[in-house]
């Protein structure tokens, strides 16, 4: 019975409603992760725009679920969700959902597993069954460091090889301590980048 009431759940849930656009958001394991709340209640203050959530089980330690005004999927709801052949698979429903995929913060180890096509979580199988005839965005956020190493510049440029465009990080006093570039793009910045795919409905779909 709680099956049935998690699937009946669903898709009442993930129904999209005539002119609307559908954001889903990705929060991965970084510390900037803690800007979740405010980057969805600025993406819902856009006229149209219907939010939904995915997060890594690591981004969960830096966000209070109680202040986003959405629904947040979370691995343990793929699982729930599906226990027979008939149940709908979430990452499949979400990507069917969503006109917009956006990952805001996208951690180092995220975008490693992007680049290297692992799907091991809900949020990779999402982006690893992304339609990337629709818009793709990511903002990287790490420690300076990491964001200098040599391989994170190959993973980035190979997600654009893909298709997806980069709302690039920034330079700043980090968290850690650090001054430097890698500090996610202000969330302004990401709410105006999904704002314009929102105002070009038709370019969308041409801008990966």
């Amino acid at each position: 019975m709680q099956t049935e009431n998690h699937v009946s759940s669903l898709k009442t849930d993930l129904v999209k409603s005539c002119g609307t656009f559908c954001v889903l958001v990705g929060v991965t394991g970084s510390v900037a992760a803690l800007k979740l709340p405010l980057l969805v209640s600025q993406l819902l203050q856009l006229p149209g725009v219907d939010v939904r959530v995915v997060t890594t089980e690591h981004a969960k330690h830096f966000y209070n679920p109680a202040e986003v005004p959405v629904r947040i999927y979370s691995e343990k709801d793929e699982w729930e969700l599906w226990t027979q052949r008939s149940d709908p698979v979430l990452h499949i429903e979400l990507r069917r959902w969503a006109d917009l995929f956006v990952i805001a913060p996208l951690d180092a180890n995220t975008l490693g597993k992007i680049a290297n096509g692992i799907c091991d979580n809900l949020l990779t199988c999402v982006v690893r069954a992304w339609d990337i005839s629709r818009p793709f965005l990511f903002c990287p956020a790490m420690n300076t460091a990491m964001w200098q190493h040599p391989i994170t510049a190959q993973q980035v440029s190979r997600l654009k090889e893909f298709g997806y465009v980069e709302i690039p990080c920034i330079a700043k006093k980090l968290v850690c301590g650090d001054e430097g570039k890698g500090a996610m793009a202000e969330v302004s910045t990401i709410v105006s980048v999904v704002k314009e795919y929102l105002q070009k409905p038709d370019e969308s779909s041409q801008k990966t």
